[in-house]
């Protein structure tokens, strides 16, 4: 196993939800969640200077927020993935998901001609997979950057990855807080 650190570190965190009405709508359903303690406990191989890309539901923003601090970055701004599908919600029926940017040291934005909108619409496929789009980005917008995905189901050319549903490149461990 590889032990490097990450210049871009690209994470979709299992968040668990305990206010689901219906086992059958359960997130563990489809994989294994962690507790947020658990999430923000693991040790991530960021360099001094590195970004840092954390998904986060609606209802889990101010839990993403606390990951991010917790993994030492500072939040910086977010884009918004609309699905172009209306799934549940309690107070809103969510559509969307959010994609949080912080970083950690002295990290420049992309070039302003490799600027994209802070929305991108593409239609939900299978539960939790997030669009090609987002790593397409980051690999135009840094390509000479080291990175890493994080909770990753599938290998990515340019990408080192960590996760339960692929073979890892790192190992991970949960740190002693």
């Amino acid at each position: 196993m590889k032990n490097k650190k990450y210049q871009i570190i690209y994470a979709d965190p299992p968040w668990r939800y305990d206010f689901c009405k219906d086992n059958s709508d359960k997130i563990e359903v489809h994989y294994p969640t962690m507790t947020l303690e658990d999430i923000c406990k693991l040790d991530v191989p960021s360099e001094d200077n590195s970004v840092l890309y954390l998904w986060a539901t609606a209802p889990k923003l101010l839990e993403a927020l606390g990951v991010m601090k917790a993994w030492g970055f500072n939040y910086k701004t977010q884009a918004m993935w609309d699905k172009g599908w209306v799934g549940m919600g309690y107070w809103f029926r969510g559509q969307h998901e959010l994609l949080l940017v912080g970083t950690k040291g002295k990290f420049s934005p992309p070039i302003p001609t490799l600027r994209e909108s802070s929305v991108y619409k593409e239609k939900k496929s299978k539960h939790s997979k997030k669009p090609q789009y987002f790593k397409d980005l980051l690999n135009r917008q840094f390509p000479d950057k080291t990175k890493l995905e994080m909770f990753s189901r599938e290998k990515t050319e340019g990408w080192d990855v960590w996760g339960n549903e692929v073979k890892s490149d790192i190992d991970l461990e949960l740190l002693k807080r």
